[in-house]
């Protein structure tokens, strides 16, 4: 069954792609006004005025046009911002012939909205990993033969063969042989599950043990995983994107500088000294503070290994109170793991976790490579089995160093009349562990359990995540309530909802937001949903899948949480910088237009006035990449 991208045409990736564009566009704008710049100083210099008014005004005039069309497009959005204020300074710095006011302001503007691009920029692609993962085709049964066709083709009651190491194609039943799939994708649960014949088994899952046979139930545009992708699609076009920190201030700003440009006008008769005003003002503060901290606290993040898609996740980084946190693959490794092996009557701990594991070496089974590793981490010398034969989600048995080895589950070890003892559970874990059982020349020789055990530095992020400001912490899992319970026991968690499919954990990020804003943390394809709903989606990328981190708008790039408290911290910092080069800027520039209003200031000293403003407030936002990194978590 082929499972290579297949082409995407949704909105999704067409706003992406126009999105990508404007960002080049815009950084290739800034480059204009400086070159203008230079040369027309250059031609002044030189005593060549007219060639230097030129120089001077054609990049202004195409910052212009750029300009007016951003206008345009937000007054039909009913959105009055700061544009309007450069808009007014450059055409007004062209209309009265202050040609080099005009490519200063265009210089500082262009160059601020190249740097908001450049943040914005940061944002993940289209989910081309989720939809590549999907079967383009599957094997029909016809009779005697089996044929490829494309999986759209696939209608209720058709039969399936599935390989192993197949995805698939649509939700069914087993119709022949028996199942055993890796249903992480959907559930996040870790361990491979069996189904007998005639069990429900769903879309989007991976074969891990023997080829069978799918009876079609559903149409693959209507099976679980192609629902998926939908979850993902709508969830992220229903999320209102976050609203610049300009914004907030920018209308009171702009009432101010027409204010006090329309006074000085009409009190003067001068329109110098109105143009004088608004030069002042932009390009300001507001445009150039918030997106140097951001784009800088971007940078800082991503040294200690997180990715954050942008100002506005990073400062929703600084406002999240609620946590709603996946459990497998997050909160715990994901991968079975030995917490507890006992040998039973005569019988040495670690010979028989030599034989086992020799023995597992021949299986593919996630448990089998589990048991390979651990034997090989405690230095154990593991021989070459034969004579190997393995029932697919029941065991594995053959021949060792001359001794005939059984490694299985509990129905296994039945066929062959063994019996052990019924005591077999971990006691330390609870219902979290999955139990294997090793037999050696047929005398019950141990009992193994195996879990995906809680993440060593797990309830310490936790505990940190609240000190940073996260004031209530939900667990939302595919798994049962019993495992899910056992394992955040004394963990500072406040509510556990288990047994849930994807759309289960959207709706419990949906419930939580009357508690605050929400941050999910989650690394799976059955987490993307959520992820894209939520008001912060924050995936661990390291390995964790694809589709979480590009639905996702932080993602943590190590296998670990603990850089999620130390990215916080940097997000709070950039932000704090932010809206102190805000204020600080606002207050020098309004001092600046005030003298403007009073005729101290000609159009070109007050755009020299601003340039000095907007240089310290740079500078200033700039701290954000020094000082010392936040302590570890």
């Amino acid at each position: 069954m082929t499972t290579s991208p297949i082409a995407m045409s949704s909105p999704e990736s067409e706003r992406s792609a126009i999105a990508g564009l404007a960002a080049r566009l815009q950084a290739w704008l800034a480059v204009l006004p400086l070159a203008g710049l230079c040369v027309g100083l250059s031609a002044q210099a030189l005593g060549e005025p007219g060639i230097a008014a030129w120089a001077w005004t054609i990049p202004t005039l195409a910052v212009l046009v750029v300009l007016v069309a951003q206008v345009v497009t937000s007054l039909a959005r009913g959105d009055v911002g700061l544009d309007l204020v450069a808009l007014l300074s450059m055409g007004g710095a062209l209309a009265l012939s202050q040609p080099l006011a005009g490519v200063v302001i265009a210089l500082m503007y262009a160059g601020g909205q190249g740097l908001e691009a450049y943040a914005a920029g940061r944002a993940g692609q289209a989910m081309t990993a989720l939809i590549a993962r999907q079967p383009r085709t599957a094997l029909r049964e016809e009779g005697d033969a089996v044929s490829e066709v494309p999986i759209a083709a696939l209608v209720p009651g058709d039969r399936v063969f599935v390989r192993v190491g197949d995805v698939l194609p649509v939700d069914g039943r087993v119709a022949a042989g028996r199942a055993v799939l890796d249903q992480s994708s959907l559930t996040g649960e870790a361990l491979p599950v069996t189904f007998e014949a005639n069990a429900v088994v769903l879309s989007g899952t991976l074969n891990v043990g023997t080829p069978f046979t799918l009876l079609a139930e559903r149409r693959a545009a209507e099976s679980t995983y192609a629902g998926i992708v939908r979850l993902v699609e709508e969830a992220q076009a229903q999320k209102a994107p976050m609203a610049r920190m300009a914004d907030r201030y920018g209308l009171a700003f702009l009432a101010i500088t027409l204010l006090l440009a329309a006074g000085a006008w009409a009190a003067t008769a001068d329109p110098l000294r109105a143009l004088a005003v608004l030069v002042v003002a932009t390009p300001c503060p507001l445009i150039l503070a918030v997106p140097v901290a951001f784009v800088s606290g971007l940078s800082r993040a991503a040294g200690i290994g997180v990715l954050i898609k942008g100002g506005g996740a990073l400062e929703m980084l600084t406002q999240a109170r609620v946590l709603v946190i996946d459990k497998t693959g997050t909160l715990t490794h994901g991968t079975a793991q030995l917490v507890s092996a006992r040998a039973l009557s005569v019988f040495d701990e670690a010979e028989i976790l030599r034989l086992a594991a020799s023995l597992d070496q021949a299986s593919g089974h996630p448990i089998a490579r589990a048991l390979v590793e651990e034997a090989r981490g405690r230095g154990l010398t593991l021989s070459q089995p034969t004579n190997v034969t393995e029932a697919a989600g029941e065991g594995i048995s053959g021949v060792v160093d001359g001794r005939h080895i059984q490694v299985g589950g509990p129905r296994l070890m039945r066929m062959q009349g063994l019996s052990f003892p019924s005591e077999t559970g971990a006691r330390d874990i609870g219902a979290a562990a999955a139990t294997v059982l090793v037999a050696v020349d047929s005398m019950p020789a141990a009992v193994l359990e195996f879990a995906d055990p809680l993440r060593r530095d797990g309830g310490r992020t936790l505990a940190e995540l609240r000190d940073c400001g996260i004031h209530r912490v939900v667990l939302a899992t595919g798994d049962r309530r019993s495992v899910a319970e056992a394992l955040v026991a004394g963990l500072p968690v406040d509510s556990v909802a288990a047994d849930l499919d994807p759309s289960g954990k959207t709706g419990i990020v949906a419930k939580e937001r009357t508690n605050g804003p929400v941050m999910m943390v989650g690394d799976g394809v059955n987490d993307a949903p959520a992820l894209a709903a939520a008001d912060l989606g924050v995936a661990l990328g390291a390995r964790g899948a694809a589709a979480a981190a590009e639905a996702a708008d932080v993602v943590l790039l190590v296998d670990s949480l603990a850089p999620l408290p130390e990215a916080i911290r940097v997000a709070k910092r950039a932000r704090s910088i932010a809206l102190q080069s805000v204020l600080v800027g606002l207050g020098m520039s309004l001092a600046g237009m005030v003298a403007a209003a009073l005729g101290h200031l000609s159009p070109l000293q007050g755009a020299l006035l601003q340039e000095a403003i907007d240089v310290a407030v740079i500078l200033n936002a700039m701290r954000v990449l020094g000082g010392p990194m936040p302590r570890a978590g």
